[in-house]
């Protein structure tokens, strides 16, 4: 895995109450391009006819913290 791979694993892995598995890496991975899927938009560049894939990370922060207010 790549210095930031491990990072989010091992951020992941932090909040776990029980050893991580295949399962739950595979979870987290499937969740993260539903997030991007889900949130991503697309941002002209100074060439023409060029697109970037934008996620807004305002987005993300508020999508974190009604994530956590769920009961």
């Amino acid at each position: 895995m790549t210095e930031r791979a491990n990072e989010i694993w091992g951020s992941f892995c932090g909040e776990l109450t029980q050893e991580p598995t295949d399962d739950m890496r595979e979870a987290l991975v499937t969740t993260i391009r539903k997030i991007v899927n889900e949130f991503q938009y697309y941002q002209c560049c100074e060439e023409e006819g060029v697109e970037d894939m934008v996620v807004d990370a305002r987005v993300l922060y508020e999508l974190a913290n009604e994530l956590e207010e769920l009961k």
